[in-house]
């Protein structure tokens, strides 16, 4: 997983925290300013975002101040794995947080910018399970009650997808920066579920009303994790 035709291969990490008590929710809050300092300084880090999440399973305009997120990609596995045991930003989310879990992504495909960037460097190997979806969107203003229509019913039919492994919404700001994040046992099942149903008509819905000012649309192949969620990591059920 290192290396691809002799390069190296980039990896895409995203570590989750779920934050119990009052003062540790607040800490985690302030961090959404303070994190980007330490971020900034590290080491083989090449692009990094730090997010809040909705409540529920993510997919809500409502803020969750319990569960937050940092994405970030790195030059290789390797690094990523050492930077984040041992940077001290990492470390202090760990102390904080009641849980945490890290998912390591290879990028399978992306297309799409980010704060006017293309962070993800897709190589052609999709081949293995399980893997991932993420998708990033800067909501125009005036589509912002539109697009949030559109949310409950593929809430409702993610969830209700026996397939999906592991969703949540996260986001940089309230309302109008939003991603969404799921994995799944394997790109079948996961094209299945963007195809039809209310997944595929809001996408019409976007491309129809120019909805998005600038948005990403990547695949991974998820290649290891790190830490539990809800007592257990998400990935134990891709077999």
């Amino acid at each position: 997983m290192d290396n691809a035709g002799g390069r190296a291969i980039q990896v895409v990490t995203i570590s989750f925290f779920r934050f119990g008590g009052v003062m540790a929710r607040i800490w985690a809050f302030t961090q959404m300013g303070f994190a980007r300092i330490a971020l900034a300084r590290a080491v083989g880090l090449q692009f990094w975002k730090l997010c809040g999440s909705g409540v529920g399973e993510g997919f809500t305009p409502l803020p969750n101040t319990g569960v937050y997120a940092i994405l970030a990609t790195w030059d290789d596995q390797r690094t990523a794995k050492d930077q984040i045991s041992q940077l001290s930003i990492y470390k202090a989310y760990r102390k904080w947080a009641n849980e945490h879990w890290t998912v390591f992504l290879a990028p399978a495909s992306a297309r799409g910018h980010w704060s006017g960037v293309e962070p993800f460097q897709a190589w052609s190997d999709t081949a293995g399970a399980p893997m991932a979806a993420l998708t990033r969107a800067s909501i125009r203003p005036r589509a912002v009650t539109r697009f949030w229509g559109k949310e409950p019913p593929i809430s409702q039919a993610i969830g209700d997808n026996e397939s999906v492994l592991f969703k949540i919404g996260i986001g940089e700001a309230p309302l109008v920066r939003q991603v969404t994040f799921s994995i799944w046992p394997d790109a079948s099942a996961m094209a299945a579920f963007a195809r039809s149903g209310p997944h595929a008509e809001a996408i019409r819905a976007v491309r129809e009303g120019d909805w998005f000012s600038e948005e990403l649309y990547a695949r991974f192949r998820v290649v290891g994790d790190d830490g539990a969620w809800g007592g257990r990591s998400p990935l134990k059920d891709a077999a």
